[in-house]
Parts: structure tokens; C-alpha cells; sequence
């Protein structure tokens, strides 16, 4: 750097520093290509501690910021306020661009990406999100299993359903299960007359054949589960749809009517998280705000490397078996059949030890996984205002589900309280088509939380469950409590999968309320394993001193599984005064 550019430098930095010292503020200007996050981050550090006091303000310049690592926002960071001022996109995408033609297909070099090769699941044109070649346009006509051997980890399918992937080398299964849906790899397909017996990798193969439930269907009249095929280039055959061949590097696209893709902008995700707000148990990052930023395409690859076997709302088995004979329970909780042990999907944007951390009017879309997660040792903060859609995952997770190490049926006591996602308040945000590559995840996910407020928020268009509140299967006291779900409007939800319903709760929350939100319009998949296991409310195993009460539904289609002591439900139904059904949703002048 030259002279010039020092003096310059050393210039703006005084300056911003007798700003601070008069007004206990300073702004950063940050503008796309010229002056990073990560760097303007560094420069407010630096004036903080050279000047104590002062709070930091870094204003995003309108353009889209492209990144190649998260942003990670840390203990230093305290009192920041980030805001867009104008349109701000921070993306972990990357552009495809030299398309050419090829008979029907438009082919494109892929990229490598930080010095490897890229490779995705995802792809939008134009804004609009691509298929990943399947074997099925419409899933109602996906074909059904035929029957299963756990000891030898195999599904028979019929052999029509595979006659074009026998060749190809990195087909998947995507394989619908009651509440969840399993990505599996196949390993080999061996034809068999009308059948065929198709095997899977590691580790999912045996994770996926060892757990019951959820397990995939046979024998329900005539639901055996279903599923689809995908990431076949001979499945390439419908306008809209794409193939990514990991090998070669290329990447080939059917176009619809009239594209053409020399003049279209194709963007893939690279990165899986692209902010980070990290601190630790005992220095947390504390009273930073987001304000106005869109973040966009987050990237999920856990199914191409590992596969994905969930048991519930995304949560992935690592481990899981039955038990025989069964496991007593104390207090009343029947005696468990299972234990299994969680991991958590990855998220474009994480929170974790933390207080009073804020996203305000804030937009993430195109995200493959989770939007955004609280997770550990959150304390206070908000999420308005903001909105979600095109979600492949839950569009908010709050709340631990459990470390790795925790078995999910065991109550969550831990010594250290302040792990729990405390006091969190998600208000006034609209979630928009959500839970669409992982079906078995829902609008918003709440774990062992303690006094979290969701509030006033718009879910729709949802591929499981709309707000889904507790965890852990058990009627014993835990360290959940004190939580309120109010005033919501949940409607178009359930578009994959069933035993559901728009709000669902698990496990022991004293002092938790549900009052005052209207569900209704559920889709109707054909395909589900049992076509009436759906609900408007549903008070699932453990359920216990939870109140549910004025809530507006068309009927009064609810179900209380295997529920513990304490709860009550008052008057609700379609009954429920037009006052509360008209005042659920988004609160006015909001978006």
C-alpha cells in the first residue's frame, strides 16, 4: 500500500473515531467487491477498542456480497447493528454461466470453488427454483415399495420403477415415511421378474434399517410408502429439470419454453452457513441487530455424503435401535420400544451463545436447509418482521433438540440452564413454501426452549407441521416451560406428509399456553400412509400442563397421543369469536 493510501486509511479511522467519541456511535459504510464484511467487522473492533464505548453501525451498501467463508459475528461484536440500505443480498452462491446447446439440454463447465470441485443439490433460473431430475413430474404418481428386509437392508420396488437408473452410478431414493421422508444412496439394484431389490450406502443404510419408527410402510391397505428416484441423467426428461454429473464437472438443464440460457442467470449454493453469530458460554455475543439484509442461497449436502435418515422436524439419527425387551418408564410414560440419538441440519444462518441478538425485517429465501437456528445458550432477541420462502428445511429452529450425545427419549435436565434457547420473541414474520427438499420439517421448530413467544406469524405452504413446540417423547418435568404460542395463522400446510397438524406439541411445559391462532386448509396428498391422520392440533406423547384455548379451526379435528397431566383445552373450534379469528396473522402495517 502506498503512502497515499496509509494517510487515507489512517484519516478515516480518526475520523470515525471522533464520531464515536461524540455521538457513542460510529458508521462503516461497506459496499459489495470494494470493502468486505469481515473487514469492516476488523475496522469497528478496532475503533471500539482503541475508544471505549462506542457502538458500531456497518452499513451495507445495495449489491449482493458473495462469500466464500460465513461472516462470523463474535463476543467483540457487542452493541453492532448491521442494516441494509437498500436492496442487500448476502449469498453463498455461485453463478453458472458459457451454457451451451446439446440436442435438447443446455450444457455448462462447472467451476471449481475455493480449490475443489463444486457440488450441489440445488439450482434456481431466473429466481426460480429447478428440479433435480426424478422419475416422477407429479408425485401422486410415485410408485409404492413392495415389501422390506431389515436383516438384509434391502426394499423390494417393482422393476418398471428402476429399469432407467440401472446403470446410473449415483441414484438416490427419496422414500416416504409417515412423518418423515429418508435420502437414500443406492448402492445396487438387482431385478428379480417384477421386482427389484435395491440396497443403500453407508451410514444411512443402517441407521435407516435398525430404528422403528418412523419405519417405512407396508402392508396398510394399499399404502405402502412411496417414493421417488432422482440424480439419474437418464431421469433428464421433463422441460425444468437438471443433472449435475459430480465426475465431469457439467451440468446439463432442460430448458422451458422459451429459455435460453445464455442471457438467464442460474445460480447454485456453495456455502452451507453464511453467517455465524458465535460466542461462548461465558463471553457471548450480546445485543447485536440485523436489520433489512436478505440472505440467500444456502447450500444442505449431508444426502449426497451421508444420506439422511430423520427422525422428527429434520433432526437426523446417528444412531438408533429397538429394544427388547422394552425400557420401564417411570411416571406414568409408557415403556419405550427404541432409543435413538440426533444430529441437527445445517442452517444459512446460526445463532449460538448469544443474548439479545435481532433480526429485524430481514428476508431469507432459496436456503436448501434451515434459514435461520438459535440453538445453545441463547438468551433474549427477537426475529420480525421478516420474511421466509422457498425453504428446503424449517424456516426458524429454536431451541437445543438434544447434543449428539442425548438420547432423545431421555428428560432434558442440564446443570447449566443457560444452554437453553430463553425468551426468544418471533413476531409478525410471513414463512412462505418451507420445508421443501426435507419434507419433514416444519414452518417453525421449537426444542427444550423456556419462555420463547411465537407470535402473530403467517406460515403457509408448509410440507409437514406449521409450528411444532417440545421434544422428547416423556411426561417428566424438564427444562422446558413457560412458552406461548398466540395469535398465529397457519393454512395450506401438510403438503407431503401426515401425522400432523398446524400447531403440535411434545413433552412436559408447565406454565405453556396455545391460544388465539386459526388453522385451517390442510393439502390432501394421496400418497400418505393413513389419509385421515391429520389434525388441526395435536398434543403429542408427554404433552403436560399445556393450556389450549380460543383457538379458531373449521372443525374441531384434534388429537391428545399418549398426553401426560395438567392440560387444558377450552373452547375451541369454529365457534371461537370472529375477533380472535380476524386478528390472527401478521399484525397490522408489519410487512
Amino acid at each position: 500500500m502506498d503512502a497515499r493510501k496509509i494517510l487515507t486509511c489512517l484519516f478515516a479511522t480518526l475520523l470515525l473515531a471522533l464520531q464515536a467519541r461524540a455521538s457513542g456511535e460510529f458508521t462503516i459504510e461497506v459496499k459489495p467487491g470494494e470493502f468486505t464484511i469481515e473487514r469492516a467487522l476488523q475496522e469497528a473492533r478496532e475503533i471500539k477498542r482503541l475508544h471505549m464505548g462506542s457502538d458500531p453501525i456497518l452499513q451495507l451498501q445495495p449489491g449482493t456480497y458473495r462469500l466464500t467463508q460465513p461472516i462470523i459475528i463474535r463476543p467483540e461484536d457487542k452493541w453492532l447493528t448491521m442494516e441494509a440500505k437498500g436492496d442487500v443480498v448476502i449469498t453463498g452462491g455461485v453463478q453458472i454461466t458459457g451454457w451451451r446447446k446439446q440436442g435438447k439440454l443446455w450444457v455448462a463447465d462447472v467451476p471449481e470453488w475455493n480449490g475443489r470441485p463444486l457440488e450441489f443439490r440445488q439450482m434456481w433460473v431466473n429466481g426460480r427454483k429447478a428440479v433435480r431430475a426424478r422419475d416422477v413430474e407429479d408425485f401422486e404418481q410415485m410408485h409404492r415399495i413392495l415389501s422390506m428386509d431389515k436383516a438384509k437392508e434391502t426394499l423390494y420396488v417393482p422393476a418398471a420403477a428402476v429399469r432407467k437408473i440401472l446403470h446410473a452410478p449415483h441414484a438416490e431414493m427419496v422414500l416416504h415415511e409417515m412423518w418423515c421422508i429418508a435420502n437414500l444412496r443406492i448402492k445396487g439394484i438387482k431385478v428379480e421378474g417384477d421386482s427389484a431389490a435395491v440396497t443403500f450406502h453407508n451410514p444411512e443404510s443402517h441407521v435407516h434399517f435398525m430404528h422403528p419408527w418412523p419405519s417405512p410402510m407396508v402392508n396398510t391397505d394399499g399404502h405402502n410408502s412411496a417414493f421417488y428416484l432422482t440424480n439419474a441423467k437418464e431421469l433428464l426428461d421433463q422441460p425444468g429439470e437438471w443433472y449435475l454429473d459430480a465426475k465431469e464437472q457439467k451440468l446439463y438443464y432442460m430448458p422451458l419454453s422459451g429459455e435460453d440460457l445464455r442471457t438467464a442467470e442460474v445460480e447454485v449454493p456453495a456455502l452451507e452457513t453464511l453467517l455465524k453469530v458465535e460466542g461462548t458460554p461465558d463471553r457471548p455475543v450480546s445485543n447485536v441487530t440485523i436489520k433489512g439484509v436478505t440472505f440467500r442461497h444456502g447450500t444442505w449436502l449431508r444426502p449426497s455424503l451421508q444420506g439422511h435418515a430423520p427422525l422428527q422436524a429434520g433432526m437426523y439419527m446417528i444412531e438408533a435401535y429397538k429394544l427388547k425387551p422394552l425400557m420401564r418408564r417411570p411416571n406414568g410414560d409408557h415403556n419405550l420400544d427404541n432409543q435413538g440419538w440426533v444430529g441437527r441440519p445445517a442452517a444459512a444462518v446460526e445463532v449460538n451463545c448469544a443474548e439479545d441478538v435481532c433480526f429485524e425485517h430481514c428476508t431469507f429465501e432459496h436456503c436448501a436447509s434451515t434459514a435461520l437456528d438459535y440453538h445453545t445458550f441463547t438468551q433474549g432477541g427477537y426475529i420480525k418482521g421478516c420474511t421466509f420462502r422457498d425453504i428446503g428445511g424449517s424456516a426458524i429452529l429454536a431451541g437445543t433438540f438434544g447434543s449428539e450425545a442425548h438420547e432423545a427419549h431421555i428428560p432434558y435436565r442440564p446443570t447449566d440452564q443457560r444452554v437453553l434457547c430463553s425468551d426468544l420473541l418471533v413476531k409478525d414474520n410471513i414463512i412462505d413454501d418451507a420445508a421443501n427438499e426435507d419434507w419433514g420439517c416444519v414452518g417453525i421448530g421449537a426444542g427444550y426452549v423456556r419462555g420463547i413467544r411465537i407470535e402473530h406469524n403467517e406460515i403457509s405452504n408448509v410440507s409437514y407441521t406449521g409450528i411444532s413446540l417440545g421434544w422428547g417423547w416423556n411426561q417428566q418435568t424438564c427444562a422446558m416451560s413457560d412458552n406461548m404460542v398466540r395469535g398465529n395463522l397457519i393454512h395450506h400446510y401438510a403438503r407431503h406428509m401426515y401425522d400432523t397438524a398446524g400447531i403440535y406439541t411434545l413433552g412436559a411445559q408447565p406454565h405453556t399456553f396455545i391460544e388465539e391462532n386459526v388453522v385451517r386448509d390442510i393439502f390432501t396428498p394421496g400418497y400418505v400412509h393413513d389419509p385421515e391422520h391429520w389434525f388441526y392440533l395435536y398434543t403429542d406423547e408427554g404433552s403436560s400442563y399445556i393450556t389450549v384455548r380460543n383457538n379458531w379451526t373449521p372443525t374441531e379435528k384434534y388429537l391428545k397421543n399418549s398426553c401426560g397431566p395438567g392440560n387444558t383445552w377450552e373452547n375451541n373450534g369454529s365457534q371461537v369469536a370472529d375477533s380472535i379469528r380476524l386478528a390472527a396473522g401478521i399484525t397490522r402495517n408489519q410487512h
